[in-house]
């Protein structure tokens, strides 16, 4: 048995059943991260010490014949912008490559007391900005289903660590899709929850009115299992909501299912077999007797301007913090305080991160701030209405999760409109707010292929069960 194949429910029994330790567990992932790690590019911080002592506890707690939760004692990882205690926390930036991170995300505190087992820190785009995991500092991940090729972004250390069974499971950020487009790349499942259902505390903030933690993992049921820990209302952030819905256990009938296929989502351009394969999964709630409704958001084709508006915009505010005097990088070249912040900034960020702060600097500069960014949270505002009436019709929305399979390393990284409209599918989902997930359904010139789908806010649950039946 290769233990760091197993999934989550498939840990947790074998642990509860005596057929292993924790301790083996753990030690299967951290043997499968030594010798892939150098190849793939997957992890910035390995913790084996903190994991190892974290599964002792574990086995000594079986061992003395206490029940055990279904996270206790399973080895995951957690993306590199999300903060663990007294361990390294670099955001894939030059600027923060030896800060040390002096509290738990919120997050990382629920999965300690659940008794997660933290095998280490995974690689992303320079503060989650980005879509291939090209834009890191530490350099690309690459996919572990073809080296030359990316595994998509920002989470794309996340995606390729639960992929390559480097772990059982990890956490992502998602802004714009950096969670479903590298679990459709990957061949895994990438789930991005409602914003709010998660908190944010801990998170390095990206642009903060899209940002949402998310699980990746192996299963529908394993994400859902990640998912219950996770969410729940924070009195450090603010945005966050008590859990809207109470599991009920009720299962989603496919007969009679409403399955919304929006038009502006299946365009010229899109890879043949890619398309291909998500009508394969709709023919297939057909013929299961789900009722396939052909629906419009006439404000699709704004999505993408207006996601690359408002997040320049917001980036440009939040990446203010880091100016070489309170903590991260500084510069040795300056002679006044000006100097200081410019030069840092200069040195310490990479080519996407001054793109994002130039272009939102101007979007929010005096006498274009009305033109750029009011407008962009006007055309929000219609998008999400689209939305909200396009759910008085559907119960789940179906749709390709990328307009491709991943591309080659290098091919898309000089190009930034073209690395943008990998995010063409998915940033509608988090410029409404809503739950989205990805699920592998097949191949597509030998690369895994995600279907997406989109319920309305704060319906993670019927998300999860039409995913099940995919």
């Amino acid at each position: 048995m290769e233990l760091n194949k197993l999934t989550i429910k498939e840990a947790h029994n074998g642990l509860v059943a005596k057929k292993f330790t924790s301790v083996e567990l753990t030690e299967a992932c951290l043997a499968e991260i030594k010798k892939l790690n150098k190849k793939l590019n997957v992890f910035i911080t390995v913790t084996e010490y903190e994991a190892l002592e974290q599964a002792k506890e574990v086995d000594k707690k079986i061992a003395a014949g206490a029940e055990i939760g279904i996270l206790e004692g399973v080895p995951m990882a957690i993306k590199d912008n999300i903060l663990v205690k007294d361990i390294r926390c670099t955001s894939g930036s030059k600027i923060l490559e030896n800060y040390i991170a002096t509290y738990d995300a919120t997050v990382v505190e629920k999965l300690r007391i659940a008794g997660a087992v933290i095998l280490g820190k995974t690689n992303l785009d320079e503060f989650a900005m980005g879509a291939s995991t090209e834009t890191s500092h530490f350099g690309p991940t690459k996919n572990p289903h073809d080296l030359k090729r990316v595994p998509g972004g920002s989470s794309g250390g996340s995606a390729a660590a639960v992929a390559a069974n480097m772990c059982i499971y990890a956490l992502g950020s998602d802004t714009g899709g950096s969670v479903r487009q590298p679990a459709s790349f990957c061949g895994v499942v990438g789930m991005k929850p409602t914003y709010g259902a998660v908190s944010r505390y801990g998170l390095m903030a990206m642009a903060s009115s899209l940002d949402q933690i998310g699980p990746i993992a192996k299963t529908v049921e394993d994400a859902e299992i990640v998912f219950d820990v996770i969410r729940g209302k924070d009195e450090m952030d603010s945005t966050t909501v008590e859990r809207v819905n109470k599991k009920e256990n009720k299962q989603i009938s496919i007969k009679g299912l409403k399955v919304g296929l929006p038009k502006e989502y299946f365009i010229g351009g899109m890879d043949d077999e890619v398309e291909k394969c998500v009508l394969d999964v709709v023919e297939k709630f057909r013929k299961a007797g789900a009722e396939i409704i052909d629906v419009s958001l006439p404000h699709a084709e704004y999505t993408l301007a207006t996601y690359y508006i408002i997040v320049p915009a917001e980036v440009s505010a939040n990446m203010a913090r880091y100016d070489g005097v309170r903590y991260g990088y500084k510069t040795k070249k300056a002679k006044t305080l000006l100097d200081t912040y410019l030069k840092t900034r200069a040195e310490g960020f990479g080519d996407e991160v001054k793109r994002r702060i130039m272009l939102g600097t101007y979007a929010l500069s005096a006498g274009y701030y009305d033109a750029y960014y009011l407008q962009a949270q006007r055309m929000r505002t219609l998008i999400r209405q689209d939305f909200l009436k396009v759910f008085k019709e559907v119960d789940c929305l179906v749709m390709p999760t990328s307009p491709t399979t991943a591309f080659k390393i290098g091919e898309r990284i000089d190009d930034p409109l073209t690395m943008y409209l990998s995010d063409v599918f998915t940033v509608s989902a988090n410029v409404a707010g809503l739950p989205a997930i990805s699920v592998p359904v097949g191949e597509a010139n030998k690369l895994p292929v995600g279907v997406q789908i989109m319920a309305p806010w704060f319906g993670e649950e019927k998300l999860f069960e039409i995913s099940k039946l995919i």
